[in-house]
């Protein structure tokens, strides 16, 4: 970002403007005119990081433009769109027009011009890259090397990580390194100095290996390379010279160049497996362009392959970016171009990406400690008096005598226990068989709808209306003040059919509440449950969100 400031009259600096990004000022040149804000501004003189500008009232000017990462469109929104192709091309013009006009607010010029776009692409490749067809075309550039463009509607998040894949596969196969670009609606990939044409399947990597591809290929990107230096700036590990200003972004990426550099020699680094995750996860989304490819495999996608001596109308769209993004190809940043090669540690990505029988990053006694916590074991967090056991009642659930007293500062928990009795502010239930158990009135009718416990008479009539989703709410407090724990323990905690806890964690799962898998207790790993977030929540927080 080049800083904009108004040139001063003598050797000093004037008021500060704004910021233009570094392409609007490749473009300039001393005596342009721009707009800023709602004034016009007249370059005066270019630096090496800052424009000086003179005010030009009246004067036009062109709008300056920055650069920025837009998020690729989602699978879902590709596939309405791709549908949406795949009928317009089967409809006769003038129903297709209608409904354009009718539907989707066109006019009907520009309903005219979007089907005259459709027909001629259809024309020149025989086919309509849409929700059920993929379009693979090839032909030879101004230069003589071959570019094979990649036609589908299924959005960014897909054809980045199929684009990232298809160059590590290349260069797996014939050793050579490809360039790539990709959009929305396709990805191009370039192949310089050949003879023969590439094989379109080169392009279409095996699903299984698909993640190991994306992995050795994502260290040397500059996807990559920029992801590290936001996360390693979000956990402060590129700290500023001076803590009241800003850093200028170049000064950024030579610190995040040296970090990495270091960071490569240690692959547990956890800012790197982070980055991974992240582009693995946020910005990839990997699930869906492993269907796609068993798709094509099993042959439900329709695939045409054709080669062209010019480019298609969907063709020309897509290399008319590619132009754009290598126009600068010399100027990008030094620290984002030449990234490293990293190592990294396989296992300890597959448990960041959510594999359930690897997630053995928690210390087991971290787990024991929190839960000691939550649960008001720890002897700084037990229970100091009647209105303290109130709480505790409200946070943690259902108590027995035993457990209140375990969990009481002194000998008085059973004191404190008569008090809330006595004012109403508690209750004994007969829960799964077993001793009474305590509970908050507030709770009551959340224990009688759930678990069908016998209330005692004379509760008051706002205490003892229906309450929404009960079982719910008594599952999710269990999880929230418990470490990871299995279907059997919660179902005998409540007096529950396994079927029936069962059901209610899978909901919690759905609703991505809970997660499930695999994990270190006890020394040993079992099949549990583990609330995704709200132990924190509930260690800063008295009653979450019950």
């Amino acid at each position: 970002m080049y800083a904009v400031f108004l040139a001063a009259a003598d050797s000093g600096r004037g008021a500060r403007i704004g910021e233009l990004d570094e392409e609007m000022v490749f473009e300039s040149k001393p005596g342009d005119t721009f707009v800023l804000g709602a004034s016009s501004w007249r370059i005066e003189q270019i630096t090496f990081d800052k424009v000086l500008v003179t005010p030009a009232p009246g004067q036009p000017g062109r709008m300056p433009f920055w650069r920025g990462e837009a998020a690729g469109r989602s699978l879902e929104l590709g596939q309405k769109i791709g549908a949406l192709t795949r009928e317009l091309g089967a409809l006769p013009p003038a129903q297709a027009i209608e409904r354009l006009t009718a539907e989707h607010g066109l006019d009907p010029r520009a309903g005219r011009n979007l089907l005259q776009y459709l027909t001629d692409q259809r024309a020149a490749t025989r086919a309509l890259p849409d929700d059920r067809t993929l379009v693979i075309e090839r032909y030879r550039d101004e230069l003589g090397d071959y570019r094979v463009c990649v036609l589908s509607p299924l959005g960014g998040r897909v054809h980045a990580a199929w684009a990232m894949a298809a160059v590590a596969r290349v260069r797996e196969r014939l050793g050579i390194d490809v360039e790539s670009m990709w959009t929305d609606d396709g990805f191009v990939v370039r192949f310089p100095d050949r003879e023969q044409p590439p094989d379109p399947s080169l392009l279409i990597p095996e699903p299984d290996e698909l993640e190991a591809l994306l992995i050795r290929q994502l260290g040397a990107s500059a996807l990559f390379a920029a992801r590290f230096r936001e996360n390693a700036a979000r956990a402060l590990l590129l700290p500023r010279r001076r803590p009241g200003q800003r850093t200028p972004l170049w000064q950024q990426r030579k610190r995040s160049a040296d970090l990495l550099a270091v960071a490569a020699h240690y692959p547990s680094f956890p800012i790197l497996l982070e980055t991974y995750r992240e582009c693995l996860r946020d910005v990839f989304d990997l699930a869906a362009l492993q269907a796609l490819l068993r798709e094509l495999q099993t042959r439900s996608m329709r695939l045409v392959q054709l080669d062209s001596e010019t480019p298609s109308p969907f063709s020309a769209a897509l290399l008319f970016g590619f132009v754009a993004n290598y126009i600068y190809d010399g100027d990008a940043p030094l620290a984002e171009r030449r990234a490293q090669a990293l190592s990294i540690d396989q296992a300890q990505l597959r448990e960041l990406l959510g594999e359930a029988e690897l997630r053995d990053l928690l210390d087991p006694d971290a787990v024991q400690l929190l839960e000691a916590q939550l649960q008001l074991l720890d002897p700084n967090y037990r229970i100091k008096n009647a209105d303290g056991l109130h709480d505790a009642l409200l946070r943690i659930g259902e108590l027995d005598a035993q457990e209140i007293a375990a969990r009481s500062q002194s000998a008085s928990g059973a004191d404190w226990l008569q008090q809330l009795l006595h004012a109403g502010r508690a209750l004994g239930l007969k829960l799964a068989g077993a001793d009474t158990r305590y509970v908050a009135v507030e709770d009551a009718a959340r224990y009688r709808d759930a678990l069908g416990a016998a209330l005692p008479p004379g509760l008051p009539e706002a205490l003892l209306q229906p309450a929404h989703d009960p079982l719910r709410d008594l599952l999710l407090r269990y999880a929230r003040t418990h470490a990871p724990f299995t279907l059997p323990e919660i179902a005998a905690r409540f007096g529950l059919g396994t079927a029936v806890a069962g059901a209610g964690l899978e909901q919690l799962v759905a609703e991505g509440k809970l997660l499930e898998g695999a994990f270190p207790r006890h020394g040993g790993r079992e099949e549990v449950r583990w609330p995704n977030g709200l132990v924190w929540r509930a260690a800063a927080s008295q009653y979450g969100d019950m």
